[in-house]
């Protein structure tokens, strides 16, 4: 679903600028493709930050009324107050109808490439997590039994409300990941398993302790499992490293388990919220 934060942006502030970073050379904070929008007094998506990036919408908002510089070459160096040692090509263009359509196509297109995340179940852990996922470059479906359970799941994020969520695990594309924290253990076992015999999907993360996996495993060997597809499941889901329960914690492990296993693209700063700077 295309994030409705530009629409949104660019309804709210008609008279607009495009910063692009054209050429990025040595370290630099965003890579070439990366864009942000400058308004008179608001700002979506950055460019990385720092110096350069003040020195950007300084720009822009000279070229909103009427100077500026179309283009700004700039060294992220000690001389602008960066360490970054690498040097950043920008150009700046007045959004026009045409580059607004050009931005929404963008926006689409990316948001189609982005890896897909089944949670399934949407309890205290559930909801932090797709609290989590939410702004990141992931296409987030919560997947539930209860009809209530679904009232708070963030805004953007797709949701189904199924009696069977064992069978959603065939909707997940491939390369995608499916997360299970639902309220019942014997639910879990059944989506894990279909889950698991799903070999194009890199991550499939299980909420629990070592109990609960070995309790999983024998299950498992009673469904006539030779002991082979457990080892594929993360449980528990986060790591070991930091032993903290509170969901939010959890979810924040989780989102960065999820994003080095599945390496989604950088989304070119078209997926930042707007903000007032």
């Amino acid at each position: 679903m295309p994030d409705l934060a530009l629409p949104a942006f660019l309804a709210a502030h008609p008279h607009a600028v495009l910063v692009a970073i054209d050429e990025a050379r040595g370290s630099t904070p965003r890579d070439r493709g990366t864009v942000m929008l400058v308004a008179d007094k608001a700002i979506w998506g950055t460019i990385g930050g720092g110096q350069f990036e003040f020195m950007a919408i300084d720009n822009a908002r000279a070229l909103l009324a009427g100077g500026g510089e179309t283009e700004m070459d700039i060294p992220l160096g000690p001389e602008i107050g960066q360490c970054c040692g690498g040097r950043t090509r920008l150009s700046f263009s007045l959004v026009t109808p045409e580059i607004a359509r050009s931005l929404g196509e963008r926006l689409s297109q990316e948001a189609e490439q982005n890896p897909s995340v089944f949670l399934f179940g949407a309890g205290h852990v559930g909801l932090a997590l797709a609290r989590a996922l939410a702004p990141l470059p992931l296409a987030v479906t919560v997947v539930e039994t209860r009809a209530e359970a679904l009232l708070d799941v963030p805004e953007g994020i797709a949701e189904r409300h199924v009696a069977m969520p064992e069978d959603m695990v065939a909707e997940i594309p491939a390369g995608g990941a499916a997360v299970i924290l639902t309220h019942d253990h014997a639910l879990d076992f059944l989506i894990a398993r279909e889950a698991l015999t799903r070999p194009d999907l890199p991550y499939i993360g299980m909420i629990g302790s070592a109990t609960k996996r070995a309790t999983f495993a024998g299950w498992l060997k009673r469904e006539g499992d030779d002991g082979g597809l457990i080892d594929r499941l993360v449980l528990p889901i986060g790591g070991t490293a930091v032993r903290d329960k509170r969901p939010a914690v959890i979810a924040a492990l989780v989102a960065a388990e999820l994003l080095t296993v599945l390496g989604p693209s950088a989304s070119g700063g078209l997926r930042e919220p707007a903000a007032d700077r």
